[in-house]
């Protein structure tokens, strides 16, 4: 059997597009100082708080763990008081994203054009909101970014956040490819994890805040894309492939 060819890109947001967990970490540092709240979230303390998917998720955790006695707190007020941290966190994530605090990754911007330019299609598979998705590429892509992704799974359509694989399940359905003719790009164990359970090669571009973590399932892992080509993807594509496909 012959290799099954190379049809679609599915892209991470967070670390992957770009190196965004510095803003992020200030923005929820931003939200706990202006609802009055003594918190403060270290580059240390945000690190191991990455191994959460999802921004509310991730409070809660925190909540939990530094605060064990929560039972005088009402589940309906406790979750009202998450949902309002992670607007306001959300507000200024977005307010530093337009003020030119985060750029792409290097390649990155060039790897899509060069794979739409030869036909294959774009996705987005990440469990950041829509609105920091849509800041981000508007900043980076201009207006008409999300002409250029045939699907995109964010936080508002797939609720099990990474390591679950629902989010690349649902763009595998969207874009009517199985795994084996898609790559993901990812930086984390948890998206990693996440696309290979999905049936997915992954390319992995760790950041400094996941440096540390296990990537022995990726197909690869490189600094970042500023060295990879569309033929480089399809030989290594090709290669991770099963050997009986490939006779």
């Amino acid at each position: 059997m012959t290799a099954i060819p190379l049809n679609a890109l599915i892209f991470d947001v967070d670390g992957t597009l770009a190196d965004t967990e510095s803003v992020h970490r200030a923005a929820f540092n931003q939200a706990f100082a202006e609802l009055g709240m003594d918190w403060e979230w270290d580059e240390a303390l945000y690190t191991k708080l990455l191994d959460i998917s999802g921004g509310k998720e991730r409070i809660l955790h925190y909540w939990k763990t530094t605060q064990p006695d929560m039972q005088e707190v009402g589940a309906m007020a406790l979750q009202e008081t998450i949902n309002r941290l992670h607007e306001f966190k959300t507000a200024a994530y977005e307010r530093a994203v337009n003020e030119g605090a985060v750029s792409l990754r290097p390649g990155v911007l060039k790897l899509m054009d060069e794979a739409l330019s030869q036909g294959l299609q774009l996705a987005i598979a990440t469990t950041t909101s829509p609105v920091n998705i849509a800041a981000l590429l508007r900043h980076a892509v201009g207006p008409d970014w999300r002409l250029n992704f045939t699907a995109i799974g964010d936080a508002s359509t797939a609720p099990l956040k990474k390591p679950h694989p629902q989010v690349y399940l649902q763009m595998l359905s969207k874009l009517q490819l199985p795994p084996a003719a898609c790559l993901a790009f990812e930086d984390s164990s948890n998206g990693l994890r996440a696309a290979t359970a999905a049936g997915l090669a992954t390319l992995i571009t760790p950041t400094r805040y996941t440096a540390h973590q296990n990537f022995g399932a990726a197909m690869r892992v490189v600094p970042d894309l500023s060295q990879i080509n569309l033929s480089q993807l399809r030989h290594w594509h090709a290669e991770s492939q099963p050997a009986e496909r490939v006779k």
